[in-house]
């Protein structure tokens, strides 16, 4: 499948709607009690970018977009204002935010992943596409040096470090991250006279596994 390593305007997206998705199979039993079962290991998010649409000019910024990614044929880079960070929105990313792994003297890679829970609930999703600049990592508490200590992998969200983390040592990182999408239609309709009179075009974007 084809990625362009390309963000979405942010202030297009900025006024955007969307979230998770869960896929939920319930099967209904002749007593009344419920079977129920996911077929989906991790939520899947969509939105819809024609709602972040102020002017003709950031319609026409909208077109550019959708014309060099083919409409569907290949995903970008999508920020999610609602949910972009390590931390709480109204924090900066701390490089103890969230546990990636534990040390064990030989492993050298690390994945980044974000943490949610609630009660007895807890998800574990996975990161892939980091923000360049924003990643803060520490090993045992003991913050690391990007490009000498480790290095990341902005396509995968990977942490590779020059020194495997020591027998124990809990690694935890902190960073900014984009959500990978493609456009969910091969189709934009725009009306400049339905625009100017408030009716935005729907353009939906949905979340694609990598």
């Amino acid at each position: 499948m084809g990625f362009h390593e390309i963000r979405f305007p942010a202030n297009l997206s900025f006024g955007s709607v969307g979230g998770p998705e869960r896929r939920t199979e319930i099967v209904a039993l002749t007593n009344g009690f419920e079977q129920r079962n996911t077929p989906w290991a991790h939520s899947r998010r969509r939105y819809d970018a024609g709602l972040g649409l102020r002017s003709l000019d950031d319609v026409a910024a909208l077109i550019a977009f959708f014309e060099a990614r083919g409409g569907q044929l290949h995903g970008f880079r999508w920020k999610d204002w609602a949910d972009f960070k390590s931390c709480a929105p109204s924090r900066e990313p701390a490089q103890d935010d969230q546990l990636i792994g534990q040390g064990d003297g030989r492993q050298t890679e690390f994945a980044l992943s974000k943490a949610y829970a609630s009660g007895p609930g807890a998800y574990r999703r996975p990161v892939l596409k980091p923000v360049r600049g924003t990643i803060r990592v520490a090993v045992g508490g003991v913050g690391k040096v990007e490009t000498v200590d480790f290095t990341l992998d902005e396509t995968s969200g990977i942490v590779t470090f020059a020194t495997p983390p020591e027998h124990g040592a809990e690694v935890t990182a902190g960073f900014e991250f984009d959500v990978p999408v493609r456009f969910d239609t091969d189709r934009i309709a725009v009306s400049v006279a339905s625009f100017q009179a408030g009716d935005l075009p729907a353009v939906p974007v949905v979340e694609v596994r990598l």
